[in-house]
Parts: C-alpha cells; structure tokens; sequence
C-alpha cells in the first residue's frame, strides 16, 4: 500500500467539515465566553439543549444562503469576511427574535452586544485558519489523465475550474494512433512505460480514465494500472469524477452510453414525494401569488413612467412532456421587443429597460408565475422552461437536451443557481448538464439547497 500521499479532502468532506467547525467553534466560544466574562444569556445544559440546537441550525442555514459553504468563496479571504459578517448579524438576530425555542431577551444589551461578537470572533478565526492553511497548496489532489491528448485542455479545464485544488500533473496519451510526445504548458505528456514511477515519484492520488477508445488501453498499460490499483491508488472513470466536483452530467462524454451513466432518481415516480412536494408548492404559491400582488401597485408605478406598456406579458413556453403553456410574467422589455424575430436575452440586453432591469435583478418580475405553479404548469423547482422555437433549435444540436421535459419546467433551478444567464447554445450545453443533474439526483434535500441558494441569488442581486 501506497503510505505517502498527501492528504486531500473531497468536495463533500470540506463541506461537511466547514459545517461541523462552524458549530463548534461558535458554541466553545459561547461557552468560554461565559465563563470569563459571566456571560448568562447564553447557557449550554441538558434542561435547554434545544437551544444550542437551533443556534447550530440557524448558523448552518443562514450560512448556507450568504454562501459560507461555497468553496471558492471559503477560500478567499476577502469574500469569506463578507459572508461571516452577514452571517454572524443575521443568525444573532434571528436567534433574538425566535419565541420559545430561544432564551429570553437580556435586560442588559451588554449582553446582545457579547453575543454577536463572540460568534463573529468563532468564526472570523477559524475561517481565517481555513484559508490559510486546510485551502493552501498543501492539501492539493495530484491527479494524473488517461485520455486522448485532443481531450487534454477541455478534460483539465473541466475538473480544475469545478475545484481549484484539483492538480492534473499529466496525463498519458491513449490515442493509439497517435502516441507522439504531446506537453501542454505544464501538464507533463508521460510515456505509458513511465507511469508507474511517475505517480509514485510525485505523490498522485488517483488516476482518472476519460478515454473513449477501448484500443488505447494497451495490455501495457492495463498491467501498470492494475499493480497502481493493488498498492492503493484509487482509479477513477472520468464522467464519475466530473459529475462530483461540478454536480453536472457531461453529456459530452458519455455519447450513446448516456443511459448507462444516467439512472433517473427514483424521485420523479416516488408518489409520497411527489405529493409533499405539490403541497409545498401550492403553500409557496400562494404566498408568492400575496406578496405579488402587494407588490403590482409599485411595479404598475414603475411600469407607467419606466416600461410604458402592458403590466403583464404572456409567452408559450414548454412544459412537462413537451406540452406548451402560457407563461405569466411582469413585463421588462420594450413594445415589439421580437419584431425581427425570437432571439436569446443577453446579460446586457438593450430590450430590456431600465426599469425592467431592476425587476429582472430583483426576481420581481417572476412572481405572477406562482400563478402557473398553482396551476400547476410550473413546479416551484425544476428546469427552467425554454420557448418552442428555442427548445427545436437546441434538440438539433444537443443531445438528450428534451431530457429536460421529463419532469415539470420551475421557477427556479439548480442551473439557476449554479450558472449565469444562458445567452448561447454553448450555455444551454452547461445548464443541461445542471438539469439533467437535478433529473438525475432530485430529493427534498436537493430542492432545500436550490432554495437557500436562490435566495443567496435574491439577496445578492445576481437576477438577469
């Protein structure tokens, strides 16, 4: 067995353990804090350990909407600040104005003002130790690829943009028709008779296949990657690895084989789900469908003198099995905005006007769309739902892209809150992949992370 890798944690591990050092470090704060200081709103015991519970999930909750447990924000200095501010300030205040669940309000405001620093000091810490030392360089994955070298650039680029410690030192050409030296920058070409020296000489962890011709994979090679696999390095099939660092599905790599690679989750026939999930949208619909319509006196105001035209717009869009619907939104775009024809919006899209661009950015503009949820043509969450002329345009060029039909169009998404505005078809490639994700992993738990997640959008004014 191979004793001398370096330590890496996964994707989920560093999640999983920001999580758990955000509690801990806030309630030994609190606890230390109330020793020295003589700090009473806040007592850990067994006659009110609920309360160190609903902290401990406000924390989790409230960070999880500020982006806390996003791991580019996590490892950068500047950004984390800004989360662990908004963060620490929301959570104290909910904390103050929870009934029951939580201790009484101090007659002393000393007290508030205690408690809020001690939980901006626990986590301003231990983020800092975070970044500078468990996100460093240190704790870098060494992964070595096993493709053909035409895949090399878009295989790398994939796999290191998704994790910025996912370290590709070189891969091995597995195209047999053409074995020449092949060295991109500082990704190393290595000789399929050098690598198992290779791997062991620069501490790799895992070796990842991503080729797609079987005639590569020399008895050479096979053998090397066997004796590799027996002194505990771990290898990986491509489209897995991906599908893990980026939660998309690389229909790109996985061709005719795609339904192979994507079981759909059990989810999308699963009756008790289903029926939890209509309740929650029809409860969800009818506060949106409320706070709309306290809301049309003002965008009425701000249509009048901004957009000058129709408060509402319809447009057919398609649903669940292909069907069409009409969609209902506030209008943000001028008269005849599609007088030369249907085209993509743009993130700078001189259609839009400056009054829509504000609902547009805000998600007001989406709200009368709890009105097609009620009726249930939309889903609160799924993938978003594409004009026909679009979706025919799209199918042609993409494949397994009407995938998407299988299950309800919603309002808002895990491509949504993953990916930028889709302007081209490049873009609908990538916010396929999210869907077809979602398609594929769909749970309560998933729909509450695309919820927290769009309200991190709402809040943090990322509409288009």
């Amino acid at each position: 067995m191979n004793k001398y890798k370096d330590i890496h944690f996964e994707v989920s591990e560093r999640k999983i353990l920001l999580r758990v050092f955000d509690v801990i470090s806030v309630l030994l704060a609190l606890y230390l804090v109330g020793i020295v200081f003589k700090f009473n709103y806040f007592n850990m015991s067994t006659t009110n350990y609920y309360w160190t519970i609903v902290l401990g999930l406000y924390l989790i909750s409230i960070g999880s909407v500020f982006e806390m447990y996003n791991l580019q924000v996590a490892s950068n200095q500047f950004q984390i600040i800004k989360s662990i501010i908004l963060t620490s300030s929301t959570t104290v205040l909910l904390y103050l104005l929870t009934p029951i669940y939580t201790p009484v309000l101090p007659s002393n405001r000393l007290q508030i003002l205690i408690f809020f620093i001690a939980i901006f000091t626990a986590l301003f810490t231990w983020r800092m130790f975070y970044v500078r030392f468990l996100a460093s360089n240190r704790f870098m994955k060494k992964v070595i690829l096993i493709c053909d070298k035409e895949q090399v650039k878009e295989l790398i680029g994939g796999l290191e943009n998704a994790d910025p410690h996912y370290r590709v030192m070189g891969f091995v050409n597995s195209d047999s028709t053409n074995l020449k030296d092949f060295n991109i920058a500082t990704i190393k070409n290595i000789p399929i008779d050098s690598l198992e020296v290779f791997v062991k000489k620069n501490s790799v962890s895992e070796i990842v296949i991503a080729s797609q011709k079987t005639d590569g994979i020399t008895v050479n090679l096979y053998n090397q990657l066997i004796h590799l696999l027996e002194n505990g390095y771990i290898i990986r099939e491509y489209t897995q690895v991906y599908e893990n660092l980026t939660q998309r599905i690389p229909v790109q790599y996985v061709s005719r084989d795609f339904y192979r690679y994507f079981p759909f989750s059990r989810s999308n026939q699963n009756h008790l789900y289903l029926i939890i999930v209509r309740i929650i949208e029809i409860i969800i619909s009818l506060i949106g469908i409320a706070i709309g319509a306290a809301l049309i006196p003002l965008v009425a105001l701000g249509n009048l003198f901004g957009n000058k035209g129709k408060l509402f717009y319809t447009q057919e869009r398609v649903g669940k099995n292909g069907k069409t619907f009409s969609i209902l939104k506030f209008r943000t775009m001028v008269k005849n905005a599609e007088k030369a024809g249907a085209v993509f919006a743009t993130s700078n899209d001189s259609r839009v006007t400056p009054f829509g661009k504000i609902l547009r950015k805000s998600r007001i503009d989406e709200f009368p769309q709890f009105y097609n949820i009620l009726k249930g043509d939309m889903a609160v969450i799924g993938p978003r739902p594409e004009r026909p002329v679009f979706v025919n345009e799209i199918a042609e060029v993409m494949p397994f892209y009407e995938t998407r039909h299988v299950i309800k169009p919603g309002l808002t998404g895990w491509a949504q809150v993953n990916y930028s505005y889709g302007e081209t078809i490049e873009d609908s490639l990538i916010k396929l992949q999210y869907d077809l994700y979602y398609i594929k992993h769909r749970s309560l738990f998933l729909d509450f992370s695309i919820m927290f997640k769009t309200f991190s959008t709402v809040l943090f004014y990322r509409g288009q």
